[in-house]
């Protein structure tokens, strides 16, 4: 089963995906008005018997990133041995985990333009499996990771590249142009191990694959992500994880390749989906 956050009929939506459209079913659950409510009164299964032969209601609608506001977007960088490579700058694998914040408002959801802003068009792609946060904690032992996962989705974590250069230590203004990055296009229930331990992701422009990888190739698997974390900051129902890009994003061919208007990004994980989208100058 998969679950969307939506808009049809200028209102917004969550319901279940099928492939002749959307079943609404926020209308049924008063008291969880979005889906980061539903994942934080562990309401994922109530959804799925909800939805069983209930017709579809929306054909004609847009996808919205699938949890709205979500407290935390952490993102974890340089986590494949690989991408650590690219920098060419001769470091073996970090001790400690690279991390930084994104802001909703960056994210578009899929079927959606990712925005190339006016002021830099070194806008580039980051195929990412994101992991959604369903049971809170701190201190979160890495065995016991996967038991605060509620469901699965995928991020294409778009960078305006020349920006994450403005400074020595940070690269959080690179990170947050409006709509540069894309989350979704819907969740799926987290249930088995398999579906992160097994998980390939490939990334494609305009039918290129770009990144292919596995995650089990990650320098920091996401149950040490979750645990380190969770370390100095509790992890709260509908955070939202997006766990590290494989090589071979546009600014590491020479010359580089990044986004233009009218490209296609896809980013698929067999078992969860395709994120699509396009790309357009900011109006």
């Amino acid at each position: 089963m998969r679950f969307a956050t939506y808009t049809a009929d200028c209102e917004t939506f969550y319901g279940a995906v099928t492939d002749a459209g959307m079943i609404a079913l926020s209308p049924h659950f008063p008291d969880w008005p979005t889906l980061r409510d539903v994942i934080a009164a562990d309401g994922l299964p109530a959804l799925a018997v909800a939805a069983e032969g209930k017709p579809v209601t929306h054909t004609d609608f847009t996808y919205e990133i699938p949890i709205p506001n979500p407290e935390k977007i952490i993102c974890v960088g340089v986590n494949f041995p690989d991408r650590n490579a690219e920098y060419k700058d001769g470091s073996a694998q970090p001790k400690h985990m690279s991390l930084f914040p994104r802001f909703p408002r960056s994210f578009t959801g899929a079927e959606r333009p990712l925005i190339r802003p006016p002021e830099n068009h070194t806008l580039d792609y980051e195929g990412e499996v994101a992991v959604v946060i369903g049971k809170a904690g701190r201190r979160i032992r890495p065995e016991d990771a996967y038991d605060h996962i509620a469901a699965l989705t995928l991020a294409n974590e778009g960078t305006i590249r020349d920006w994450v250069r403005h400074a020595k230590f940070n690269v959080t203004q690179g990170k947050n142009w409006d709509n540069s990055g894309a989350i979704g296009p819907w969740l799926v229930p987290f249930t088995d191990a398999a579906q992160l331990d097994d998980a390939r992701i490939v990334t494609r422009v305009n039918g290129e694959v770009r990144q292919d990888d596995t995650l089990a190739r990650m320098m920091f698997p996401i149950r040490e992500e979750i645990a380190y974390i969770s370390t100095f900051t509790t992890l709260q129902p509908g955070d939202v994880i997006i766990t590290g890009t494989p090589t071979g994003a546009g600014a590491r061919f020479d010359p580089p390749k990044y986004l233009a208007p009218g490209d296609v990004v896809e980013v698929e994980v067999e078992g969860i989906g395709t994120l699509r989208n396009t790309v357009e100058d900011e109006a």
